[in-house]
């Protein structure tokens, strides 16, 4: 019965895994962004300077997304893969990410830098406004590495562990991060347990992940050695526990350097160089996105044999 149930939970994570691959994120009436907007007025009545405020709002938030996913899960065999091919495919983001990095690429190789900065929002919170054309390569660049971990495969990894509850929870948990994790004035205390929680939640997957890119570096020209040492020597010098172990395998696939000057709405950060190469052009972005796409590739048929391995 078991085992039954297992096979059932991974064959609904591969077919979500297909559809995202297939049409991406749902146009409209996305869950996550249902989420979100939820948090946002919820966060009216729960903000204070404080974590513990920080804290009861990520409690509340998780834990109703958590309890819907339990009821959510139906008994029978054929409903329970609907069920999870569903929750993993609203789950992930990887489509949308390489979608999002091509376009970047097509926008910084006809020198449309103006579009290139109305675009990195969608990728990432940094101030598109202080960046040229180099920057922002470098910007989406670490943007993809991270996403990698953070909207494919971490995703992937909880869904096969712990079903429709887990893989949302997951989603919950990274979305809150993604809205008060920073370290600006207003979110320095309430976005604490968010940004802690999406560093625990991401810990073994951003490992899994850098074991990945090493594997499928040769796949884009890289090299596994250098993404290997990359990874080992300069990880632990980025501020972010996961992000700082992703970015730099993929800096040492690749060849380039990541890190430097990093500016945020709220902050300016000097990150610590990851990686020996030179600073990456648009071709490098293109073989990033090229990589996460065999990364996410990989990590699917790592959930798949996992089946083989638990029989």
């Amino acid at each position: 019965m078991v085992a039954t149930r297992r096979r059932a939970r991974i064959a609904g994570v591969l077919v979500g895994y297909l559809a995202d691959l297939a049409v991406g994120d749902p146009q409209r009436g996305h869950p996550v962004a249902l989420f979100g907007r939820a948090a946002s007025r919820l966060e009216r009545f729960t903000y204070r300077d404080s974590k513990l405020a920080g804290a009861l709002h990520v409690v509340l938030l998780v834990g109703v997304v958590a309890v819907l996913g339990a009821a959510a899960t139906p008994r029978g065999r054929l409903r329970s893969v609907v069920a999870m091919a569903a929750a993993t495919w609203v789950s992930l983001g990887g489509t949308s990410l390489a979608r999002t990095g091509l376009e970047m690429c097509r926008l910084l190789e006809r020198g449309d830098v103006a579009a290139a900065r109305g675009l990195l929002p969608s990728l990432c919170g940094r101030d598109p406004a202080r960046l040229d054309g180099a920057g922002l390569a470098r910007a989406a660049l670490e943007s993809v590495a991270e996403n990698t971990s953070d909207a494919q495969v971490a995703p992937l990894l909880w869904a096969a562990a712990g079903g429709v509850p887990a893989v949302l929870a997951y989603r919950g948990i990274n979305t809150l991060d993604s809205m008060v994790g920073y370290r600006s004035p207003r979110y320095a205390r309430f976005g604490w347990a968010a940004a802690r929680l999406d560093d625990l939640a991401n810990y073994a997957a951003a490992r899994v992940t850098a074991a990945l890119v090493v594997v499928c570096a040769p796949l884009v020209s890289g090299s596994s050695s250098a993404a290997v040492r990359a990874w080992w020597r300069d990880a632990a010098r980025h501020p972010s526990p996961n992000a700082g172990v992703v970015e730099a395998a993929f800096a040492g696939a690749l060849g380039v350097r990541l890190g430097g000057p990093t500016h945020y709405h709220h902050e300016l950060q000097i990150r610590p160089t990851l990686g020996d190469g030179l600073p990456p052009t648009v071709a490098d972005l293109r073989r990033a996105v090229a990589l996460s796409r065999a990364v996410q590739a990989a990590a699917a048929l790592l959930v798949g044999l996992g089946v083989l391995v638990g029989r």
